[in-house]
């Protein structure tokens, strides 16, 4: 696969003779809509059989050949310009080649708010979990329902295992302490709590639970540490997975109320898989920047591995962007966009979609009733980016928010560097 930068002068027609591939395919694959108006700065995938690429400042051939499952002979092999191998350097073009299916295999689960399988169906072939969010539990340990049903069959049809999503949400939305405090610490609630879930667990055929508990008072770290246990014996008894859903922490004593509660270690030790939502850094309601800036990202991950199993790490992957407007003002809402509707709106406002080399991340600026707006989304750039700090960290793979919205270049990225692991 190529990932193509689109230049001024660029059209779909010149880049589809230029590739060997067609009009079609390329505008199916990018979500392109006729009249297939092109952004300079667009990132476009092509399907081709080699991978090109840019060698960034610190690579190594042992590292860019991990990162996509080949083996540093078969570069060197595509490569006869290399004649050192202990000497790239940033700018440096490298073709990766590709033969079959990456050896490399990952874990992908995949949130949905969304019961709608037209909306979702496609990207089955590239989940190994889906997790329909969210049963919500209240005070006294019950569950509210999802009519869940049919999607957990429709994902099972296509070896899709479905994880029970539960959360410590109130009616209406948000996370709620209070809930959470009550489940931790009133025996007869918590016990509810749990035979709700095996209930609920055996009863819709789940394969496993991922715990979601957000917001958790500090001082109810150990009593949560201590569900997570009782969950993990009950649950592996039957045969269940155990997953739990946390903050991205760059230090086990990390401040705040996102984060005091979730402690590192005692999820890696009990729990299967370990969701960290590395995303949210720019955020609805905060100044205009990249939701998961790869530097930050990265922080997460290093301390990540130092207390919880590598191989038991999700890293979170975002699937949307945000339109601010600026000057950005403190109490303002910036507008949720889908990455596809984020390269469309820089087509129709002729805006220049720039990428930042700082953050992996793509954004562009335009003008709507004489108000400037910026726009930060992913591309297959800085899909990629992030998709290779699971082969640099040898995590167990990803975990997306959320399917409800296709990406299909994104998902072609994540394909095109790894297989999608199947348990059922």
């Amino acid at each position: 696969m190529t990932i193509y930068t689109v230049k001024r002068g660029d059209t779909l027609w010149g880049i589809s003779r230029r590739y060997g591939t067609s009009v079609d395919a390329l505008a199916f694959d990018n979500q392109i809509d006729a009249p297939y108006t092109l952004s300079v700065g667009q990132a476009l995938v092509i399907q081709t059989s080699d991978v090109n690429h840019i060698v960034a400042r610190g690579e190594s051939l042992y590292s860019i050949a991990r990162r996509y499952g080949v083996s540093v002979s078969a570069i060197l092999a595509a490569n006869p310009s290399i004649t050192n191998a202990n000497m790239l350097y940033p700018g440096q073009r490298v073709v990766i080649p590709r033969s079959g299916t990456p050896t490399r295999g990952i874990d992908v689960n995949g949130y949905t708010t969304s019961l709608n399988m037209g909306r979702i169906g496609e990207t089955f072939p590239y989940l190994t979990y889906v997790s329909p969010f969210s049963y919500e539990v209240d005070a006294a340990g019950q569950l509210l329902p999802l009519n869940d049903a049919t999607l957990i069959a429709a994902a099972a049809s296509e070896r899709v295992a479905s994880l029970m999503s539960v959360t410590n949400t109130k009616p209406g939305g948000g996370f709620s302490s209070d809930i959470a405090h009550a489940v931790l610490t009133d025996g007869t609630a918590q016990d509810a709590f749990v035979q709700n879930v095996l209930n609920t667990l055996t009863s819709r055929s789940y394969y496993g639970l991922i715990i979601d508990f957000e917001y958790v008072y500090p001082f109810d770290r150990e009593s949560y540490n201590g569900l997570l246990r009782r969950l993990s014996e009950a649950l592996h008894a039957r045969g269940f997975l155990l997953v739990s859903a946390v903050a991205p922490k760059i230090s086990g004593d990390q401040v705040g109320t996102l984060y005091e509660a979730h402690d590192y270690p005692v999820h890696g030790e009990v729990c299967d898989l370990v969701n960290i939502m590395t995303y949210e850094w720019g955020y609805l309601k905060g100044p205009a920047m990249a939701v998961s800036p790869i530097g930050p990202v990265t922080q997460v991950l290093d301390y990540a591995v130092t207390a919880i199993p590598p191989r038991k790490i999700l890293m979170g992957m975002a699937n949307y962007g945000y339109d601010w407007t600026l000057p950005f003002v403190q109490g303002s809402s910036a507008k949720v966009l889908t990455n596809a509707a984020a390269t469309s709106l820089a087509a129709r406002t002729g805006a220049e979609i720039k990428y930042d080399g700082a953050s992996q991340s793509p954004y562009f600026n335009y003008y709507s009733n004489s108000v400037r707006h910026e726009v930060w989304f992913d591309d297959a750039r800085s899909y990629r980016a992030r998709l290779g700090l699971v082969a640099d960290y040898n995590l167990a793979g990803v975990s997306y928010w959320t399917i409800d919205n296709l990406f299909r270049p994104g998902y072609l990225v994540m394909q095109d560097m790894y297989s999608i692991n199947k348990v059922l």
